[in-house]
């Protein structure tokens, strides 16, 4: 194997010094209420969340509006298969897509937007991702985490007035953070952004840029060294993707997503106008963050998506395929598949609805629900698009084009499956979400305590922490012994029929177990707790599954109020919540009783060669290149692929 040469402009760093990078660059304060911050330090705060928030009657009839036109126009001008079959979306949908101004969903209207709310963005995103998931991540990508996002968070008035109307209506927007050995540890970014008078010169490779094949506009994160004048450190930058230097070297290739414009760009001695910079210098990580907070709700809105089409597929399908007298449907180990799908959809649509309206509210700091949403919908929905090709059997691994050339209905089962597998690394790994979310529920902990575990404070320090913690922990935790969920009466406003009110008492009980088990981990293992991953990322999940619960008890009372489908949808999350319990049980039992120990030990022996002898009897079909590219400095060797959308 070819070994990579260290780039001379890629810095060195630490793990303590990588980790004190991303610590810099993520929110400090909790300036308004989380729901699910609260929910992890052992408060069920039902108030923040019921009743259910609204958009307003004009928000909702300009989006139902919209909707309107986009499924029409995805029913007549979308042909999903053809997309899949040429890998490309034809220039003439996105076209179609920027005329019914789709490029805009999220822009202001006096930008020439279209100004709808997260709510509606994300069922427009979900309807349109239905007909072709490749062209869901194209407007996705445009506006949760292109030029848009940040540029309304963060951008000056004449950056708003310059590139807002072209992003509105004519200009594709990529993001690029991403480089060949830089992922999700950013304190290693290579590319750098030199000042030079009233101009930055960029040099660099990104890759995996989605939409960087033909976008007009990038937001590209580059390093600034610090000179006299310039503190220097990760910024963001508006670039035009015809600047001279800039080359798509490479468009990506997929086992999903095969429409999906994504490529390598490299930067060679581009000048970028300071006027280009997107807030100050080394904000550059804070805004990509803070982007994301709500842009991650774009990817579990297409996961929401995907679980309806599964539902369907599955409940048509199971109802005509019959087996031994009977539709398979009712026979039990089939159902029981049919029975997840439909009450995971539920929940899922349940927790995007919520996220996304809280989100339109801004009352509440939703980091950590965003965050919970992407992680558990991108799970989730690989689970449910899994269950429907088992329901199908040998016509869930055939493709929709053998299907319909021997005649029979062309259900792309399988699609799914490939186009799903790239959420859970998209816009945050689900290991990273884990370590990503844990960070932000054990906060206080750390507000209060952490001088108390951090080798580099003086014992004056530490004594000051110590009485500091003292006093939070002697009001916190006689809070965790005893609360309503042990009261058989509590939230009886839940009970119609069907009673949820004992998967809400469950949820007040178990987010305080789910608390005091954080709170004894820190103790027990105290600066060594971020390195027991397998430990966080269980009570990630607990928590996921706790504000899913909640979610969907908060939605079932929600329709049943106004009057829509109230009794099943009810139903659906007496199903789900029920469902969710046996799997929180489970992951509390994994909190003590795991296999993580035994597990490093085997990794040390694999990555030392113990078990080489394990690999003997293969053929390796992988060549001899490099396990990393080469992403050196230096100009382009070959022609661009870049192709612009006229």
């Amino acid at each position: 194997m070819s070994a990579v040469p260290e780039s001379p402009s890629r810095p060195a760093v630490t793990e303590r010094e990588a980790r004190q990078v991303a610590e810099a660059a993520r929110e400090q304060d909790w300036r308004k209420p989380s729901f699910a911050k609260e929910l992890f330090l052992g408060r069920f705060r039902l108030d923040l969340v019921h009743p259910h928030p609204l958009p307003s009657d004009e928000e909702a009839q300009r989006g139902e509006e919209f909707l309107a036109k986009l499924r029409d126009f995805c029913e007549t001008k979308i042909d999903g298969a053809r997309i899949e079959r040429e890998a490309r979306i034809p220039d003439e949908v996105i076209t179609g897509l920027k005329e019914l101004g789709a490029l805009g969903m999220k822009i202001d209207t006096k930008y020439g937007g279209l100004g709808l709310t997260q709510v509606y963005y994300n069922k427009a995103l979900a309807l349109v991702g239905s007909a072709n998931p490749a062209l869901g991540a194209l407007l996705s990508a445009h506006q949760s985490i292109g030029v848009p996002q940040p540029l309304k968070l963060f951008g000056t008035q004449e950056q708003r007035d310059t590139f807002l109307p072209r992003c509105a209506r004519t200009d594709i927007s990529a993001f690029l953070l991403t480089e060949p050995d830089v992922g999700s540890d950013p304190a290693r970014l290579a590319t750098t952004a030199v000042p030079d008078g009233d101009h930055y010169v960029l040099d660099g490779v990104k890759l995996w840029t989605t939409n960087g094949v033909v976008a007009d506009l990038l937001v590209v994160m580059a390093r600034v060294p610090r000179s006299e004048g310039h503190r220097g450190g990760i910024t963001a930058f508006v670039v035009e993707a015809a600047s001279e230097g800039v080359t798509v070297e490479n468009r990506n290739a997929f086992m999903g997503l095969r429409g999906l414009e994504n490529g390598v760009t490299r930067f060679h001695r581009v000048r970028v106008p300071a006027a280009h910079r997107i807030g100050e210098e080394g904000q550059g990580l804070k805004i990509a963050l803070t982007t994301l907070n709500t842009g991650r709700l774009s990817l579990p809105a297409m996961c929401v998506g995907s679980g309806k089409w599964c539902l369907k597929i599955a409940r048509e399908w199971s109802a005509a395929r019959e087996q031994w007298g009977k539709p398979v449907a009712l026979h039990e180990a089939v159902g029981s598949k049919i029975a997840f799908i439909a009450a995971t959809t539920f929940a899922l649509e349940a927790v995007l609805d919520l996220s996304s309206q809280m989100a339109d509210e801004d009352r509440n700091d939703i980091r950590i629900e965003a965050a919970l949403a992407k992680l558990y919908g991108s799970e989730m929905a690989w689970l449910m698009a899994d269950e429907l090709v088992q329901i199908r059997g040998g016509r869930g691994f055939e493709t929709a084009d053998s299907l319909r050339a021997r005649g029979e209905r062309a259900v792309p089962a399988e699609q799914i499956l490939r186009d799903l597998r790239i959420n859970r690394i998209f816009e945050g790994s689900t290991e990273i979400m884990h370590l990503l979310i844990a960070r932000e529920a054990v906060d206080a902990h750390l507000s209060v305590a952490g001088d108390l575990i951090d080798p580099d404070k003086s014992l004056t320090e530490k004594a000051r922490a110590g009485a500091g913690a003292g006093v939070f922990y002697a009001k916190w935790l006689p809070k965790l012994v005893a609360g309503p969920g042990q009261l058989p009466g509590s939230y009886s406003e839940f009970r119609h029929g069907i009673d949820l009110s004992p998967h809400l008492r469950y949820i007040e009980r178990t987010s305080r177990k789910l608390a005091r088990s954080t709170f004894y981990a820190m103790s027990r293992w105290q600066r060594r707790m971020e390195t027991k991953q397998g430990f966080l990322g269980r009570i990630v999940d607990i928590g996921a599954e706790l504000f899913a619960m909640s979610a969907a008890c908060v939605r079932a009372e929600h329709l049943r109020s106004r009057g829509e489908h109230g009794r099943e949808a009810y139903q659906l999350a007496d199903a789900f919540c029920r469902q969710a319990r046996i799997r929180v049980d489970e992951l509390f039992g994994r909190l003590w009783a795991n296999t993580d120990d035994l597990d490093r030990k085997v990794v040390r022996n694999t990555l030392a060669g113990g078990y080489a002898w394990l690999e003997q009897g293969i053929i390796d079909p992988s060549d001899d290149g490099p396990w990393i590219a080469d992403a050196s400095p230096g100009p382009s060797t070959g022609a661009t692929v870049h192709r612009p959308i006229r």
